[in-house]
């Protein structure tokens, strides 16, 4: 944080984003999330965002690891 800038926030890095192929049931949560991301790709990348869809495409989910745990965002989209 800069000693200057009493305001200014960190965020969390975002060094990549995936894109998940097949739609995800939006009722699973962090564990059915992260559980789909360790079956393809062994396991969750620090400062990667894995983003999964519904079968319509008007929901989505983000999982983010930011090196110290694990976020998951929901978006409803119109």
């Amino acid at each position: 944080m800069c000693p200057f800038c009493p305001w200014t926030f960190f965020v969390i890095r975002i060094d990549a984003i995936w894109l998940a192929t097949e739609p995800m049931d939006m009722r699973s949560g962090t564990e059915k999330a992260l559980a789909r991301v360790v079956s393809v790709f062994g396991t969750a990348q620090p400062h990667c965002a894995y983003l999964f869809a519904n079968r319509r495409g008007n929901r989505m989910k983000v999982l983010v690891h930011d090196g110290l745990g694990v976020w998951l965002a929901a978006r409803r989209l119109h």
